[in-house]
């Protein structure tokens, strides 16, 4: 394959979801995007990606090793082997090809990004990293506020020129599990101001048949326009019959 065909096909690829309702509303992630998923739901969906995207550029993957910064201990074993049985992967190839990185103080998550990280895509061959639950740890009360500001200030301008210099996909969840306060609010807000896509997904209504379904709603984009859909918690679950309909492979 010569080198330009090479750099036209890793431009092309996109990380999909594969559900129809909100592949229409955000046709996948391209390499260079800095994406935050936000809200209760964005960990099941952090984790279908780091299956995903191990799969091919035909199939809507990037055919890829993935990096996967755990701040909230929330990496999901069960959830990442039932989904990579499901697309028919071996269970344990997908498993070793996601490299868990865990950090329990927003100390430890600094010095993770600042020092790391741009090794750890070179040594694993990336092009998706994922961390999980950024905000949390800077809300520890045991970090002064003004630090914990400007501290996640640095942190998130260093993720955008870090997604600019390396042309990876790094998506960042939010799952806000805990009431809000305006130090959260605040970190919130300079998340989303240096990412390229915001989504937030959460639980929404049932149906007349007792489905519980998902809000999806894109916030931000640079080429596509915001807007909301739903789809059914049974998308979430690879055995439940409905899931077979929707996530068939691209």
């Amino acid at each position: 394959m010569s080198e330009n065909t090479s750099e036209g096909l890793r431009f092309q690829a996109r990380l999909t979801f594969n559900i129809k309702t909100v592949d229409a509303l955000l046709p996948g992630f391209a390499l260079g995007d800095f994406a935050v998923l936000h809200g209760s739901s964005a960990l099941a969906l952090s984790m279908l990606l780091c299956v995903r995207a191990q799969l091919p550029v035909e199939e809507g993957g990037l055919g890829t090793n993935v990096v996967f910064v755990d701040g909230g201990n929330s990496f999901r074993l069960y959830d990442a082997s039932r989904i990579a049985q499901f697309y028919g992967l071996d269970p344990q190839g997908v498993l070793e090809r996601i490299f868990i990185s865990r950090a329990f103080t927003a100390y430890q998550m600094t010095h993770l990004i600042f020092r790391h990280l741009k090794r750890a895509v070179e040594e694993f061959s990336t092009k998706l990293v994922v961390i999980s639950d950024l905000p949390r740890l800077y809300l520890d009360e045991d970090v002064p506020e003004r630090e914990a500001e400007e501290v996640f200030h640095q942190l998130t301008c260093y993720l955008a020129e870090f997604v600019n210099e390396t042309a990876i996909l790094v998506v960042v969840t939010h799952l806000l599990l805990t009431p809000s306060s305006i130090r959260s609010l605040l970190l919130k807000e300079m998340l989303c101001e240096q990412a390229d896509v915001v989504a937030s997904i959460k639980p929404s209504a049932y149906t007349k048949r007792g489905e519980r379904l998902h809000e999806f709603i894109l916030e931000k984009h640079r080429l596509h326009k915001i807007g909301g859909t739903t789809f059914s918690e049974s998308l979430l679950d690879s055995s439940a019959s409905a899931e077979a309909e929707t996530w068939g492979k691209l």
